[in-house]
């Protein structure tokens, strides 16, 4: 009689799995760090970053993803005016170089879709590579009339409808509409004066 062994799998770091969540305020530093480890610290004077400066993320649109504990993906989605038509930007979307093989981008991408249609949203716009993002349904096909406020590559300006139709005629400047950041006030002491 002969008896089977089982099959040894070795598991390697990579294998370990990932969790998408909410972003939390715990994770405002490490999505920062991951930021400008993936875009470099001039990732500030982006284009898009315009549409997000000062701005809050659509709620419930902003997602880490978390492995071992730590943050290694996030993207968010934003409130704009496309040409005069409600819609999303969506970016940055981000991942930990060391975990890019794990299909993490694709997962925030998928869960943050799915979550912007849950919500009622009708259309996404982004600024990203075609051969990237065509895979999730995204194309130029409606955004040849529109514009960012700042230079950019006409064919890396995509976008997904919802609802059919949404971004029918849309043309013109791409602008935030979104929520303010809330500002904490510093409360200064006053310093006596010498007379």
């Amino acid at each position: 009689m002969t008896a089977f062994r089982k099959p040894q799998v070795a598991l390697t770091s990579k294998a370990a799995p990932f969790a998408i969540r909410a972003e939390r305020a715990v994770d405002v530093a490490a999505r920062e760090a991951l930021l400008d480890a993936c875009f470099g610290e001039n990732r500030h004077d982006r284009t898009c970053q315009r549409l997000r400066d000062g701005r809050a993320p659509a709620a419930g649109l902003a997602l880490s993803a978390v492995r071992e504990g730590t943050l290694v993906g996030t993207v968010r989605l934003w409130h704009v005016s496309a040409g005069g038509r409600p819609a999303l930007v969506l970016g940055p979307l981000a991942v930990d170089p060391a975990c890019r093989e794990l299909g993490i981008g694709a997962a925030l991408m998928q869960q943050a879709l799915a979550a912007a249609r849950a919500r009622g949203h009708e259309a996404v716009i982004l600024l990203g590579d075609a051969p990237y993002y065509v895979r999730f349904g995204f194309s130029a096909a409606k955004t040849g009339e529109l514009s960012l406020p700042g230079p950019f590559e006409r064919d890396r300006l995509l976008a997904i409808e919802f609802a059919e139709g949404a971004l029918d005629g849309a043309e013109g400047m791409i602008v935030p509409t979104g929520a303010a950041l809330s500002k904490r006030r510093s409360v200064r002491p006053l310093q006596a004066h010498a007379a």
